[in-house]
């Protein structure tokens, strides 16, 4: 963990770097070299090679991640779902039981529901928000309580307080993903979580071109991810390591700038007749308002919510937008917006989307750093043509 730089906004820059800089450069030039000269190691993952994520360009990403949420360490994967079934594979073996909240982004939700009882791992839902459920769910076997900062895409904020301590009192590893977020917002290790995982696809990059993820959190836990990911191989390239390096020193900027249009796109949504409801933990009407201002440093710059109407008016909607771009990720400098049932959630029945509150006419909004006043005013006019 790095001692030195006491503001984020200072370890987004600093924390990481060379130090002395390789020949001076002030910014971290890319090693694109897929090994390098060996001279002894303890074992074979000490051996310097891309696929065992111990490059130059992989140890300075590793310090950075772990000091922005004042973590013990950090490991950078190929994606947010090598991250993700990386970490769910080194912790969980055959016969082992896991907990996981319901509305889960749809690529998790899927590989739990079809490939870990494949592999003998059973799983049970809990809804995050009532403590007092979870313990009727433990088994002897449980080993692991999953949940996200903020839900995909209903933006619903469990109780993650509760989940830390009954994760402890329980012997669980706790895991949360913290995409939504993003550690300007909300840093899980500093309340207590063993692992924090984010699709860095998303805030942490910030201009979707690149696809890369991360688990930050214990020391011990993220090597023994690292050395599962070494054989299944996972591993970020240079180059997309140096874009991600880059992309995070403008994090701080980008999220403040989008929680604030965020809570005023929210806001106009929230009052127009066209709208059925709004999803966004910035609202004093959202049901976990005050345990998101409790945790949070703000609320982020995902929205959803539902149109009045059927799916053809919300593809009207769609086709009638002219700033956002119709496509299914989120957290870049340009806004998006996408029907879930589409796309995120696209993978998963239409009987569980209805379970899980997931619509035909709700849309997501991903909310970029255009000028808040002219999002509002697009939106307005689509609106009305929808």
């Amino acid at each position: 963990m790095d001692n030195v730089f006491k503001h984020i906004e200072t370890k987004l820059i600093h924390s990481g770097e060379p130090d002395p800089r390789i020949l001076g450069a002030v910014s971290m030039p890319i090693f694109q070299s897929a090994m390098y000269e060996t001279y002894g190691g303890e074992g074979y993952h000490d051996i310097a090679y891309i696929r065992l994520n111990n490059t130059p360009n992989h140890a300075a990403l590793h310090d950075k991640l772990a000091a922005l949420e004042n973590a013990e360490s950090a490991l950078v994967t190929a994606s947010g779902m090598a991250a993700i079934t990386t970490s769910l594979l080194t912790l969980l073996s055959s016969g082992d039981h896991v907990l996981f909240q319901p509305d889960l982004y749809g690529g998790t939700r899927g590989f739990v529901i079809n490939d870990l009882p494949a592999l003998g791992i059973a799983y049970d839902f809990i809804d995050a928000s009532t403590p007092d459920s979870w313990e009727s769910k433990l088994r002897a076997k449980t080993k692991v309580i999953y949940v996200e900062t903020i839900s995909n895409p209903l933006m619903g904020v469990g109780d993650l307080e509760a989940v830390v301590n009954f994760a402890k009192s329980h012997n669980l590893v706790s895991i949360i993903d913290n995409t939504f977020a993003s550690p300007i917002n909300f840093r899980p290790p500093e309340l207590g979580y063993d692992l924090s995982i984010h699709s860095c696809t998303k805030y942490l990059n910030g201009h979707s071109d690149i696809v890369a993820g991360t688990i930050i959190g214990r020391r011990d836990l993220v090597e023994k991810i690292k050395h599962k990911l070494d054989h299944l191989g996972g591993s970020l390239d240079p180059h997309a390591c140096f874009l991600l390096h880059r992309g995070l020193k403008t994090l701080a900027l980008r999220v403040q700038y989008q929680n604030d249009s965020a809570l005023k796109i929210a806001n106009f949504l929230n009052d127009h007749p066209k709208i059925a409801k709004v999803n966004y933990p910035g609202l004093e009407t959202h049901p976990a308002h005050e345990r998101a201002l409790k945790l949070f440093d703000g609320c982020g710059g995902m929205l959803s919510y539902e149109l009045k109407g059927d799916a053809e008016s919300a593809e009207q909607f769609l086709k009638s937008v002219k700033l956002p771009i119709i496509a299914p990720s989120l957290g870049g400098v340009e806004s998006l917006l996408t029907r879930p049932a589409l796309t995120s959630h696209a993978g998963i029945s239409a009987e569980e989307r209805e379970e899980t509150g997931i619509t035909d006419t709700l849309i997501r909004m991903s909310v970029g750093i255009e000028a808040t006043v002219e999002l509002i005013e697009d939106l307005d006019q689509a609106l009305k043509a929808s």
